[in-house]
Order: structure tokens, then sequence, then C-alpha cells
């Protein structure tokens, strides 16, 4: 029990950094679960993202799972009610406020502002994640194949999990 307050503040805190999605919270995730607080190795920590990945629903709905390593049962729900709450509630806010303020002629200069941002978060929790996934020449190629099939077709995702997958499984045997 004496786990849940830390989680409860870290959760709270990566919520307010989810702009660009769950990815661009990564390396602070990180930084708070592996490097601060030892709760999780850096290879946990990318098997439960990874996991959180080809799981339905929201991707970081992991955070249950490393609320429920740290703290069990309770800790799971202290870590999605942290997790969820702060980020509901700035969006609330936020958007009541961007109705009002639809007019207002810095609303574009914002709005561009906060794409930039949030693409800079994603790229660094893309690059965080990537040096623990990416450890040799096979996982190398086959991210590479990924992102280059998902950049040139409109392939089912589930197709390109199922076929790393058994790559990973025939690179094993080999």
């Amino acid at each position: 029990m004496k786990e849940i307050p830390p989680l409860v503040l870290a959760f709270s805190y990566l919520s307010l950094l989810t702009l660009g999605g769950g990815m661009a919270a990564f390396p602070e995730l990180k930084n708070l679960t592996v490097d601060v607080h030892h709760w999780l190795t850096s290879s946990q920590l990318d098997y439960l993202y990874s996991v959180g990945q080809m799981a339905p629903g929201p991707n970081m709905m992991m955070i249950a799972a490393i609320g429920e390593w740290v703290a069990g049962l309770p800790g799971a729900v202290a870590a999605v009610v942290a997790f969820l709450a702060p980020a509901a509630a700035l969006v609330f806010i936020a958007g009541r406020l961007w109705i009002r303020l639809e007019q207002w002629r810095w609303m574009t200069a914002i709005q561009r502002g906060l794409r930039s941002v949030a693409i800079g978060l994603l790229l660094a929790g893309c690059i965080t994640f990537g040096h623990g996934a990416v450890t040799g020449w096979m996982t190398a190629l086959v991210a590479s194949a990924v992102f280059a099939v998902v950049l040139r077709s409109s392939i089912n995702p589930a197709l390109l999990v199922a076929a790393g997958a058994l790559a990973g499984v025939l690179g094993h045997l080999w």
C-alpha cells in the first residue's frame, strides 16, 4: 500500500504529458517506472507497452498492468484513475474554452504550435521505445518493413502484428 501514493503522483503527472497520444509520454514513463522508482526493468516496460499496443482498446491501458505489478489490484485501479482523471478534466476545461475562444485571432497559431509539440513528443517516444525494441539486424529489418508497408498500403495492422510475431519465432529458431 505504501507504493499507491507514488503511483498516483507518477501517473497523474504522466496523464498531462500525453499530448499526441500515449507514446508521447513513453520517455517519461520509462524514466519514472524504470530509473526513478525501479518498479520495472526496461525490458519489462517494453514488454508491457508492446502488449498494450497489441490489445484492443486504448494502448495506454497497460498502465493498469504496471499498477498491478507494483501494488496489486489497488495499484491497478489507482494507476488507471490517476492516469485518466487529470487528462479528462483538462480536456473538459480546454474544450469549453476552445468553444468560447474559437474566433480569437491567436487560436490558429496555438493549434499549429500544439501540433508541433505533439509530433515532437511522439517522435521522442518512438525513439525511446525503439532503443529497447530494436536490438539487432532482425528486429531492425522487421521494424523497417512494417514502417514501409504502413506508409505505402492500407493493410490491416493485425496482419503486421502476426507477421512480426512469426518473424520473431523464426528468428529465435534460426
